[in-house]
């Protein structure tokens, strides 16, 4: 089985000719989009370098902008010359001039020749998660946006201020169920055929030459209408940073990129030297690699951002001066908040009550009542267990228990089942410490039985409320101290965060832990965590969880009494 390769380009063509002629000489063919504003020496020297390869070809060239329907007629171009041309190619992968191959080309064809009927394309509907960077996400499917946001910026932003004005929206075609994701993606040929043949086809892309960013949303879309499987992630290593830009990989990205699973990298600085020739040399195939870890390459691009947002501590600088905020303590005393560690261990409450010596509470902010520690339903200070008269006022209701509680320190769960009013006082009382593992809350959804079609909107909602909760806390204004760790993280090394909670309540404590909470068995949950991305939801609060884990190992962690010499 052969894969087709469809690379989209328009700079860095020297490099771009390096990376075709590694697919083809790899048994790879290749055909090539050039943009059409390239000009015609630049297009010259460009045959001229792949000349030799049978198996490289030239699409039509179609003028290709950004966030245009133009990119997608670009593909099309590309796509139907490559079915075409190549009827031995079983699978077909989108790339661009600035991707770079960084795994051997025979491990991705042995892993396409694995999965014959899988489309590897990340899928993920508007409706259940909103993660698009810039305030258009359902709109860019129900506005129209004839403008370039290039070129015609005051008129891109007028003309969409004065339809949202207006109540002006467009029909979303019948059958058209909208999905966004990576425009980076690898389809078996029966599917991309289906797309292109598909009897609807000039409908579709009559609607899609008015959507904004097309390239993002047209196969991610109609992939969902023709596919047997779609495998909702992409095989190209792809990221962006906090204002939705793409991160750039130089020569000291090399050590990071050897540690992905991804296939192809995107994108690669033209300049590179060390990775072009790393990866685009003779024995590149034969190289040896360090074990994939693709959770360290998102640790630290999630760090390279908090660096990006939030500075370090005492860095006063144009870029980033930290603003001053009226008011001082919110509350009487110290308290702590946790939010999904009830999720992950059976018997967190009493366990942190007997390691701290703190009052733990269950969810004070539950929906139907106030879970009060021991289930008392009257609390100190005539506090009723009442939901009613908590959310009458919740930031009276907190500062009344803790002042009437003052000398014993009271900790609660939280979570994105709860009512949120309370969420931007907790972020903003200096005496809140706030410890949470993201992506716990799906814990009990995948221990319910039910199926993942039934729970999924009900994650995706708990995992909007959540991520909120979490960004509210990244927020300069917050004053409590928040420590997040993804579920992933938390399970690969659960002792230490433990440690430190128990340091952070009680740090006159005499001895350290002698004994540690029960871990939910999470044996599986990488499949639930897989089918839900499956089913058009990209959970993302959880970290890359590990496709096996060992619960042995953990338990016996857990278990092992953990006393200082």
């Amino acid at each position: 089985m052969t894969v087709g390769i469809v690379m989209l380009c328009h700079t860095a063509l020297d490099r771009a000719a390096q990376v075709a002629r590694h697919w083809a000489v790899h048994g790879c063919p290749v055909v090539i989009h050039l943009d059409r504003r390239v000009g015609n020496a630049d297009r010259d020297r460009l045959t001229a370098a792949l000349a030799d390869l049978p198996d490289v070809r030239f699409s039509a060239r179609v003028a290709c902008e950004w966030g245009t329907f133009g990119l997608v007629e670009a593909t099309i171009e590309a796509a139907v010359q490559m079915l075409h041309d190549f009827p031995q190619a079983r699978h077909i992968y989108l790339a661009s001039g600035s991707c770079l191959p960084i795994r051997p080309v025979a491990e991705l064809q042995a892993h396409l020749a694995a999965h014959p009927h899988t489309d590897f394309i990340e899928s993920v509907t508007t409706a259940d998660v909103g993660w698009t960077t810039g305030g258009l996400n359902k709109e860019r499917f129900t506005l129209r946006f004839p403008f370039s946001w290039k070129r015609q910026r005051r008129l891109f932003d007028t003309y969409v201020q004065l339809q949202r004005r207006l109540g002006i929206q467009r029909r979303i075609p019948a059958g058209i169920v909208p999905h966004l994701g990576s425009q980076w993606w690898c389809l078996t040929r029966s599917t991309l055929e289906a797309i292109l043949k598909h009897p609807d086809r000039a409908r579709h892309d009559r609607y899609f030459r008015r959507v904004w960013i097309p390239d993002e949303s047209y196969f991610q879309t109609l992939v969902r209408q023709v596919s047997a499987r779609v495998e909702s992630r992409s095989l190209t290593l792809s990221k962006f940073d906090f204002q939705g830009r793409p991160h750039v990989f130089y020569d000291d990205h090399l050590h990071l990129l050897r540690r992905t699973e991804a296939f192809v990298a995107r994108k690669i600085w033209p300049q590179a030297d060390l990775l072009y020739d790393t990866y685009l040399s003779a024995n590149a195939d034969t190289a040896s690699r360090l074990e994939p870890n693709p959770g360290k390459i998102d640790r630290l691009f999630a760090k390279a951002v908090e660096r990006r947002t939030r500075g370090r501590p005492g860095l006063f600088m144009q870029s980033r001066f930290p603003t001053k905020t009226h008011g001082g303590n919110r509350s009487a005393a110290p308290y702590g908040v946790f939010e999904g560690f009830g999720d992950l261990f059976h018997d967190f409450h009493p366990w942190l009550a007997r390691a701290t010596g703190v009052r733990v509470h269950g969810h004070l902010f539950a929906p139907d009542r106030v879970q009060f520690a021991d289930a008392e339903a009257v609390f100190k200070g005539g506090l009723s267990d009442s939901a009613s008269l908590r959310d009458y006022n919740p930031r009276s209701f907190l500062t009344s228990l803790v002042w009437n509680t003052r000398g014993e320190r009271q900790c609660f769960q939280f979570g994105p089942g709860d009512a949120q009013e309370i969420t931007s006082f907790l972020a903003g009382d200096p005496n809140a410490s706030i410890m949470v593992v993201s992506g716990a809350f799906a814990i009990p959804l995948w221990r319910s039985g039910r199926t993942v079609p039934e729970i999924r909107a009900e994650a995706a909602r708990l995992q909007k409320i959540e991520a909120d909760f979490i960004a509210l806390l990244n927020t300069q204004e917050t004053k409590a101290r928040a420590r997040v760790w993804t579920l992933a993280d938390f399970v690969e090394d659960p002792v230490e965060p433990l440690h430190q909670i128990v340091d952070d309540l009680n740090p006159r404590a005499p001895h350290r832990l002698t004994e540690l909470p029960r871990m939910v068995d999470l044996s599986g949950f990488a499949e639930f965590l897989q089918e839900l991305r499956n089913q058009g939801m990209q959970p993302v609060l959880m970290g890359d969880f590990p496709a096996s884990i060992d619960m042995d190992r953990i338990g016996k962690g857990l278990s092992r009494p953990q006393v200082a010499n």
